[in-house]
């Protein structure tokens, strides 16, 4: 019924000619459509289709696109100047505000024009595609394509078909995404779809870390980076995409979701939307992007100190690496048994603080320090300390683990850490858009490498990381916290249990 999508003559129209219109209509130009796009506002499609010509030129001149293929992907461009002439489309896509009610309006108006075999596809990244349907007369041609910013640079395309949608019209729009040379991942109607989802981790939970004084915005950042491979820190990401786009979403997805803990968003957030520290758009956010940048002081003030002369290892969870290192190192270490009367005491917990290994161990807790062995140092490495931490001990823990040079971060009690709490945090919401089938499990993983740049897509993650290990930081963090936020979901559990991978389906 919709094999017009796959035909040579296809006719788009676009309606939007904003910065994500502007973008879908220059994919789908390049990719040999004819395409009609309209904006209401007076210019916006001449300054839209000037400025596509212009990036384009800058292809040219760097070599990725021939001057002839620039001339064919601006003449497949047309401006739409009323809903009449965008008729004879076989495809609309919508770009226009994120409300229910003006994209119920467009397709309405566009009903009365189009063939009955012509399709209406939504851009909304937070709607309901099935509410959006619900205006109009044949709901199920009308399904959701979510395209990501900036359009031409991102590889991925979120199909969702609304309760309502025609099935067919899902998998023809899927062979339509490859058409243009994008990837297509098939989503469910639920909020947020797959990416934004998924986004629910990396930002809510660093922003509650610092919140809690556990560390910096970029103590952070840089412990995402440089110990657990991410392109982009957290705090660095929130600035790039604007607090008040975030803070829409955060809010969002929460409400939609009837209050669920796992998706709480940040009061210090509304704050600072308020006081207008939205970012790189701002000049001002996390960080300072007028005049040059300043360093952030540590959270905590770490002393000079030598490499202590004792160092005893707790024999656990991570205890065995930690201890070899430092050997070879030249540190004097002991694995296990009691530990000297002056001997500095490290502890490798998963989930759990510092505080609460110390007690569990019954060692003098200021005398220990936490390490952080999820990533097995792979990187920049967490030293975290007890509310009880002498100064001196914090300091001998730094200079024993920088005997290399390598880079450590020293940061305040915390279930978790920081890089454990976030990861785990990425690996738990993956599972959770499994569980509520969302995604097929390999799509989640290729749309969050494609969508958020994360180094892996989080039930990969998790595999990596191991599914057991990552259950017991949750279970960690929840026992120390009692929050639900933390709470393991069922997918995560029973895999962690049976031994296989998060992708294993049911």
């Amino acid at each position: 019924m919709f094999d017009r999508l796959l035909a040579p003559d296809l006719v788009v129209a676009v309606f939007g000619a904003g910065t994500m219109g502007r973008g879908i209509a220059q994919v789908c130009a390049q990719a040999g459509i004819r395409t009609l796009l309209s904006d209401t506002r007076e210019g916006a499609v001449t300054e839209a289709i000037a400025a596509i010509g212009k990036v384009l030129e800058g292809q040219v001149a760097k070599g990725r696109m021939t001057a002839e293929a620039r001339g064919a992907a601006l003449a497949n461009l047309v401006e739409c100047k009323s809903y009449d002439e965008a008729a004879g489309a076989s495809l609309v896509i919508e770009a226009i505000a994120e409300q229910v009610e003006p994209k119920r309006q467009l397709f309405r108006e566009m009903e009365k024009r189009i063939a009955p075999d012509a399709v209406l596809a939504t851009n909304t990244s937070s709607l309901s595609v099935t509410e959006i349907a619900a205006g109009c007369a044949r709901p199920g041609r009308v399904a959701g394509l979510h395209f990501f910013n900036p359009p031409p640079l991102m590889r991925l395309v979120e199909v969702i078909g609304g309760l309502r949608t025609d099935p067919a019209l899902v998998e023809t729009l899927t062979q339509f995404v490859r058409r243009l040379g994008k990837h297509p991942v098939v989503a469910t109607d639920t909020p947020g779809f797959v990416v934004n989802h998924a986004g629910r981790a990396y930002g809510p939970e660093a922003l509650r870390i610092v919140s809690q004084g556990i560390a910096s915005p970029r103590e952070v950042d840089l412990l995402m980076k440089e110990a657990a491979g991410f392109r982009m820190g957290p705090f660095e990401l929130l600035d790039l995409i604007g607090g008040d786009v975030t803070h829409a979403v955060m809010v969002s997805m929460f409400e939609q979701y009837f209050g669920e803990p796992m998706y709480q968003p940040s009061p210090q957030m509304t704050t600072r939307v308020a006081g207008g520290l939205l970012g790189r758009k701002s000049k001002q956010g996390f960080y300072s992007y007028d005049g040059a940048p300043v360093a952030s002081p540590p959270t905590i003030d770490v002393p000079e100190a030598r490499k202590p002369a004792e160092v005893w290892v707790a024999a656990e969870e991570g205890g065995t690496e930690l201890a070899q290192w430092l050997d070879e190192a030249g540190v004097k270490v002991t694995l296990g048994g009691t530990p000297g009367t002056d001997a500095l005491c490290f502890v490798t917990p998963l989930g759990e603080d510092a505080t609460g290994a110390a007690v569990q161990l019954g060692l003098d807790p200021t005398r220990t320090v936490a390490v952080d062995m999820l990533g097995r140092f792979a990187g920049r490495r967490t030293v975290m300390k007890t509310p009880l931490t002498s100064p001196e001990t914090l300091g001998a823990a730094v200079a024993a683990l920088t005997s290399n040079g390598a880079a450590v971060t020293a940061i305040n009690d915390s279930a978790g850490f920081v890089v454990q709490r976030l990861l785990a945090m990425i690996v738990n919401i993956g599972t959770r858009i499994a569980e509520l089938r969302i995604a097929a499990p390999a799509d989640i993983d290729v749309a969050v490498e494609l969508g958020l740049n994360y180094p892996k897509g989080p039930l990969a993650l998790g595999d990596t990381l191991g599914a057991a290990r990552v259950l017991a930081v949750l279970d960690g963090m929840h026992s120390v916290t009692h929050d639900p936020k933390y709470r393991a979901t069922t997918w995560l559990r029973r895999r962690a249990k049976l031994g296989v991978s998060l992708k294993t389906p049911d």
